[in-house]
């Protein structure tokens, strides 16, 4: 008789699944946390222990865990329509309504909008979207996309190379060559000595002029960039950066992509982040908070001056050759109408602007903290960078070690967040109240105490 240990869904798990952004050999030692259901703010894994999920998941579940009407919306499209394709001139009415929906939500200029699955797989669509659209109207040379360090985008092969992180591109032999990288809009980290926000904005600008030049502007597609960076770090972007690099964009015909895959429907206390930052994007990217990930969807929503060329190039070759199995699934698209409902009717994005704001107040209470080197974030996502030395912003070495222990630590305290390197991720929900805001910051309290100790112990010169 097989050992029921053994059997068990921990060592099934171990045996059969290889999980992403996991490091594999420590998995086989320690295994899974196996979430078995969750409820509004809180999951439960399988023996009962009640965690505050303050990541949202993965930055993205809007209206909460166990949401009867996303359950009831997905079995109501199920029964009715389950599947249905896009492709050749097929619709159905879900797909249709969203697109209605998104155009006359989203910032002015953005008239077209094409679904996907992930916002992984619609970054990776916009650069083909981009590179047809460049054919079509002539400009064939004009193919380099240009991001920046810390910037996040996806994991596919364009994505990824868009994606200006080591962990995405190191054994993949990554990135692509026409993909260029500009310097990280982090002041806190990236600044010179004495240097304001708005000089460091002009430098940055500059910066990407330059890069611009160099390349050949004839060769310069587009720019692309987050709002505000999250799996970077939660990185809030220096006062006139936006407008600066948008200049320097229009200047040299570089169109602007926002991605707001995190930041979109309220996450930073306005609709999207682009009316905070005011940013004009030829493209706009979104998903996570889309369907609040009940169900996989991503659009991208564009200027119809793409959209002209885009269909012109279609009609020469006679088809636009792009597109995915489940592109605008019924049942997706039937959950993000729901979903968004939900979003508008119980005001949580303006719940986000205001209950951010106590996130805000209460976690900067930690900022004169020996370990704390920066409190940082804006709306309803918000960060905490762990530091070896304040005075100098000396990172731990080996890096990355606090904030693997600080990310275990909170499990014990029922507190789920996310350790990027030694930064303290946060961005719960959108339907979280002050009370359970609160309750987020004490357990991070808590388990900021055990990180004293363990830097007391691991690194005593610190």
């Amino acid at each position: 008789m097989m050992n029921v240990a053994l059997n068990s869904l921990h060592a099934r798990d171990i045996t059969y699944q290889l999980h992403p952004y996991t490091n594999a050999r420590r998995h086989e030692e320690v295994g899974p946390i196996i979430i078995d259901r969750g409820e509004g703010v809180y999951v439960y894994d399988d023996s009962g222990k009640q965690y505050i999920e303050a990541m949202a998941g993965l930055w993205s579940v809007a209206v909460g865990f166990g949401e009867k009407r996303l359950v009831d919306a997905a079995a109501r499209q199920m029964a009715k329509l389950p599947y249905y394709h896009t492709f050749s001139g097929k619709a159905h009415e879900p797909s249709i309504l969203l697109a209605e929906r998104l155009v006359k939500m989203a910032p002015n200029g953005l008239s077209r909008v094409f679904f996907t699955n992930s916002g992984s797989e619609a970054n990776d669509t916009v650069v083909k979207m981009v590179w047809y659209y460049n054919n079509a109207i002539g400009k064939p040379e004009k193919k380099k996309f240009i991001s920046r360090i810390s910037g996040y985008h996806g994991i596919t092969i364009a994505s990824g190379s868009l994606t200006g992180l080591p962990i995405n591109q190191r054994g993949f032999d990554l990135p692509l060559p026409m993909m260029k990288h500009v310097g990280c809009p982090h002041h806190y980290r990236w600044s010179e000595p004495g240097e304001t926000e708005e000089a460091f904005a002009d430098r940055l600008a500059a910066e990407l002029e330059a890069k611009i030049l160099e390349e050949g502007p004839e060769t310069v597609a587009a720019f692309i960039g987050e709002p505000v960076m999250g799996a970077g770090g939660v990185l809030v972007p220096p006062a006139t950066y936006w407008e600066k690099v948008q200049e320097v964009c229009r200047r040299y015909d570089v169109l602007v992509v926002a991605d707001e895959v995190i930041n979109g429907f309220g996450r930073t206390g306005t609709k999207f982040a682009c009316e905070r930052f005011n940013i004009k994007p030829d493209i706009l990217v979104i998903s996570k908070q889309l369907t609040s990930s009940y169900q996989p969807l991503a659009a991208i929503l564009f200027s119809d001056k793409i959209y002209q060329g885009i269909a012109d190039q279609s009609a020469e070759i006679g088809s636009f050759g792009h597109g995915f199995t489940t592109s605008g699934h019924p049942v997706a698209t039937a959950v993000a109408m729901e979903n968004l409902d939900i979003i508008e009717e119980r005001g949580l994005m303006e719940n986000a602007a205001i209950v951010g704001e106590v996130l805000q107040a209460e976690l900067r209470r930690f900022a004169d903290h020996p370990l704390v080197g920066e409190v940082r974030g804006v709306g309803l996502i918000a960060a905490v960078e762990l530091v070896a030395d304040k005075a100098t912003k000396a990172k731990f070495d080996p890096f990355g070690k606090v904030g693997a222990k600080f990310f275990q630590q909170g499990h014990e305290h029922g507190l789920i967040i996310r350790a990027i390197g030694d930064t303290i991720a946060f961005c719960p929900p959108l339907i979280i109240t002050e009370e359970q805001i609160r309750e987020v910051v004490s357990r991070f309290a808590r388990t900021l105490k055990d990180i004293e100790d363990f830097v007391a112990t691991e690194f005593p010169t610190a």
